[in-house]
């Protein structure tokens, strides 16, 4: 495991997808952001440590974390799979671009039977890559009946007889009365989980923080996975709302959506031209951002194309913590990002 500092949120001293700016990074772009001669990843970073002179390679492992209570090792990076599961690319494409990221060292996966062709792309890799993964899944359903039947169709597409983490996704646009009740999604997973088919439990979404703290008083919650960004941080803030639960119950926290997401939110999700709205040369500092809250372990970040999922892998293998001053005028764009942005994945409350 390699260990990284943390910073907790609102400590004194500080003053779902992989985007860009056009649909597709031409070659000149591609080379800057990923080969020895680049200048995002040092302009990120460069600041941050006298001693990180040089690009990492393309051979040099992905920092790892512990997974909170699960005790599971993830990469720091984890395979976003909507933005190219849900198309236009076509299933062999996808398996190109998926198994190009995990031959690079990223063992945390992130799919959903509701991501299009995902999962279908994921079973041609899985099976020869099976024990060295952590494939996490989701469930969008209140009820027992219909994740049943999501379920046996992820592991029928995946190839595969269990679940490392079974999320029941959208917590925010959930029911949670009916989650919790005796036919609800969570009693049927927690079975899936005494029956050796799941390992561990988790909750996954955009909105209403508050529905993610019912869900982890119920102490069966092993990971959560929010937006947390520079920017959301101001509009839903889970870094202040859930955060600190899952740090005192040891729960495993992912974060998603850390580069901000595309412009317009949701509306905009299969529309990779509109652009990201985190600009090209601050990404790393976005990753970082996430990867520094204390309680986080990895950040899940969905590509829509061969180069951006090429690129994510280098800015991950160059992670370096923010310093003081990096952070400081990160948040200060976000906070003038925020008013714009609005709530754009659902209520905050």
């Amino acid at each position: 495991m390699t260990n990284t500092p943390h910073r907790t949120p609102g400590d004194p001293s500080i003053a779902e997808p992989s985007c860009s700016n056009k649909t597709r990074w031409d070659r000149r772009d591609f080379l800057r952001h990923t080969t020895a001669g680049a200048g995002l990843l040092m302009a990120g970073h460069a600041a941050a440590s006298d001693s990180h002179d040089t690009q990492p390679s393309d051979t040099e492992p992905l920092p790892t974390r512990t997974l909170g209570r699960t005790g599971a090792e993830v990469t720091i990076l984890g395979l976003g799979t909507a933005p190219i599961g849900e198309g236009p690319i076509e299933v062999d494409e996808a398996t190109r671009i998926f198994g190009a990221v995990l031959d690079r060292g990223v063992n945390l996966v992130d799919t959903a039977r509701i991501y299009g062709n995902a999962e279908e792309a994921l079973g041609r890799l899985i099976p020869a890559r099976r024990e060295r993964l952590f494939l996490a899944t989701k469930v969008s359903t209140d009820l027992a009946e219909a994740a049943e039947r999501s379920l046996a169709e992820s592991f029928r597409l995946m190839k595969t007889d269990y679940m490392d983490l079974v999320h029941i996704h959208s917590a925010g646009s959930r029911n949670i009365d009916r989650v919790l009740d005796k036919d609800g999604v969570l009693d049927y997973l927690v079975r899936q989980k005494k029956a050796g088919r799941i390992r561990f439990l988790g909750i996954s979404g955009h909105s209403r923080p508050g529905n993610f703290l019912r869900l982890l008083e119920t102490g069966l919650i092993d990971v959560v996975m929010p937006v947390m960004n520079y920017a959301d941080r101001n509009i839903y803030g889970f870094e202040k709302a859930v955060l600190s639960e899952c740090r005192r119950q040891n729960v495993g926290v992912i974060a998603m959506k850390v580069y901000v997401g595309i412009k317009g939110g949701f509306p905009n999700h299969r529309r990779a031209h509109v652009g990201c709205v985190t600009e090209p040369e601050r990404l790393p500092q976005a990753l970082a951002y996430a990867l520094d809250l204390e309680g986080v372990s990895a950040a899940v970040i969905g590509p829509y194309t061969m180069e951006q999922a090429l690129a994510n892998v280098q800015i991950a293998r160059g992670y370096r913590p923010l310093t003081d001053q990096q952070l400081e005028e990160l948040l200060a764009l976000g906070r003038r990002l925020a008013p714009d942005l609005g709530p754009r994945y659902g209520p905050v409350a």
